[in-house]
């Protein structure tokens, strides 16, 4: 892929994702602004991994499309094939200039593959050389979901909770889930190691401030 293409490639893809989020009333807990916090994390991640290992410059574009698109199939808005689906056709009839069906394919999986509850219970796949692009979007994402205020919100608008419940629903979430990412050894590379940990630390903070104060907060 000609490096020029590039901007094109992510320009098209943003714009997937707005149209995209209107289309299956995608929140903005995974809808443009997050799609965009993922992207800057995975930007991170690839220049400090790309020093160490210079064969993944031939795979940006399959890294930042991921990053953009990655939650354009969520379950939780729609049957994950039928956004799978969508996501290969529009880069099929889109991208055809800028990417090959075989690297389609490749986003495809690892779209399908990043989530957290799929690594739980499946582990990490074998993408071969793809492998390291695939943790660079995957960590990217989790490292995004240590910000409490996106967990809240998607409770308020998408369950439909009040402020107060969806403040507990995210300490539940938070204790449960998030906390304990790197102590599931989540995280694989240096730079989310050290990013996760001050996360981390804020996170721990910000939630024991909730758990102090959630019942005055009416």
């Amino acid at each position: 892929m000609k490096l020029m293409s590039l901007p094109l490639l992510i320009n098209h893809a943003f714009r997937y994702v707005i149209d995209h989020s209107v289309k299956y009333n995608i929140d903005e807990s995974h809808a443009l602004k997050h799609s965009m916090e993922v992207f800057h994390y995975t930007n991170k991640i690839y220049k400090s991994e790309v020093v160490k290992h210079p064969y993944l410059k031939e795979q940006q574009d399959i890294i930042y499309a991921s990053a953009i698109l990655h939650d354009m199939c969520d379950k939780k808005y729609m049957l994950e094939s039928d956004g799978i689906l969508q996501i290969q056709n529009f880069m099929r009839c889109r991208m055809s200039d800028y990417i090959t069906e075989e690297k389609i394919s490749t986003i495809s999986e690892i779209i399908g593959t990043m989530s957290y509850s799929k690594v739980k219970v499946n582990g990490f796949p074998k993408l071969d050389n793809f492998q390291r692009a695939y943790h660079i979007v995957r960590e990217a994402d989790l490292l995004c979901a240590y910000d409490v205020d996106r967990c809240v919100i998607y409770a308020m608008m998408c369950e439909h909770m009040n402020y107060q419940d969806s403040l507990k629903r995210a300490v539940d979430l938070f204790e449960n889930r998030v906390l304990k990412y790197r102590a599931d050894n989540l995280f694989i590379t240096n730079y989310s190691k050290n990013a996760s940990l001050k996360l981390h630390m804020t996170a721990v903070r910000e939630i024991h401030h909730i758990k102090e104060n959630i019942d005055l907060m009416y």
